[in-house]
């Protein structure tokens, strides 16, 4: 649901890159979990600035404490999120563990992850034949059909990037 960023001055709020639709709904969610084992926090104020939410937790009360946050992500239990209104609406937690197949049916492997490095979300696929994963944009060109019920989504493979091409020596 976000990832907390540097401190934002000396009384302890943090920046978080939320990614809720509206950034400030991560505030609503109660408790969230973490990455780190154990931790869980609740956010008791928050204010957009710029393109981050400047967020004071419970228990962070001084810089120090929020340098130490820095990275941590921050999760919801997938019950406490609203329905989504169709199969043309989803969560990315909905994708992991489709069938990734190609055009003609045939299966390409499995969706493992749905990450974003910056540049964009992409769609992490493994192959359950060589345990290799593939990366590839998650555009609608490259991800034409998404069919949740039926547990599979379709994959475009640009031809610059097919499983199985090795770089040359």
């Amino acid at each position: 649901m976000g990832r907390i960023g540097a401190a934002h001055g000396i009384k302890g709020e943090v920046r978080i890159q939320s990614f809720t639709e509206d950034p400030l709904a991560l505030a609503d969610y109660g408790p969230l979990a973490t990455n780190r084992p154990g931790l869980t926090l609740t956010i008791l104020s928050a204010r957009t600035n710029t393109n981050v939410l400047v967020a004071r937790l419970e228990g962070v009360n001084d810089r120090s404490s929020a340098e130490k946050l820095n990275g941590v992500e921050l999760y919801v239990d997938r019950a406490l999120l609203p329905a989504t209104e169709d199969e043309n609406h989803f969560y990315h937690a909905d994708l992991i563990g489709l069938a990734a197949r190609l055009p003609d049916g045939a299966v390409l492997g499995e969706v493992i992850a749905v990450p974003n490095f910056g540049a964009g979300d992409l769609i992490e696929i493994r192959d359950p034949r060589t345990g290799d994963t593939y990366l590839y944009p998650f555009t609608r060109k490259v991800v034409p059909e998404i069919h949740l019920k039926a547990g599979y989504l379709v994959i475009e493979v640009p031809i610059e990037a097919e499983p199985g091409d090795e770089e040359p020596d």
